[in-house]
């Protein structure tokens, strides 16, 4: 009998991670890992896009040499096939670029790469996430969708984003499936509720 990766979900179903709701925790999370600058460029480019673990480990130091804020990262996503445009923001670029300048030095083509030489696996940045949660005793369930949902709910409840633009971001088909991938939508009614009249 096959033995079944408890990672995966029973088909037709589907294991759900929370985004990182707390500013407070981020901070942690990028002093946890500045000591490691591979970890935080992934962290701190992770959570300031929109991008799926497979998206983040193709990508390439070459990308981040010579950028400057507001110059586009430009790729094609895996699973949907269609081309991302991502604008870069100084965040990203003071955490990625020193790393990306140590990937040049040590001539590696990609910013994320595991111990086969080619980029690293998206199951292991899974694993990352996991770790670095745990390390700062955040409670609930976190793995390399994280990133993603963390980047879609700061947007949101820090920024004010609007559901249009975040479906467009997120290549949504309705509204109600970007709330409730964003973890938001029970806040949201809540707080409608407490609107007096």
């Amino acid at each position: 009998m096959e033995k079944k990766n408890p990672n995966h979900p029973e088909k037709g179903s589907q294991i759900k991670v929370d985004p990182i709701t707390s500013l407070k925790d981020i901070a942690n999370l990028k002093k946890l890992l500045e000591d490691n600058p591979r970890d935080l460029a992934l962290f701190v480019l992770g959570i300031n896009t929109n991008l799926r673990a497979i998206d983040l480990v193709q990508i390439e130091a070459e990308q981040f040499i010579h950028a400057k804020v507001g110059d586009e990262l430009v790729l094609k996503e895996q699973k949907t096939s269609k081309g991302r445009r991502i604008t870069l923001n100084g965040s990203v670029l003071k955490a990625v670029r020193p790393w990306a300048l140590q990937c040049r030095d040590n001539e590696q083509k990609y910013l994320f790469v595991g111990r086969n030489g080619k980029h690293m696996a998206a199951n292991y940045v899974n694993k990352l996430v996991k770790k670095w949660c745990e390390k700062i005793n955040l409670k609930g369930n976190y793995g390399s969708h994280t990133l993603r949902k963390t980047f879609g709910y700061h947007q949101r409840v820090a920024f004010g984003v609007d559901i249009p633009t975040l479906m467009e971001i997120f290549n949504h088909a309705t509204q109600k499936q970007t709330l409730e991938y964003l973890c938001i939508q029970p806040e949201e009614i809540r707080d409608v509720y407490m609107n007096e009249l």
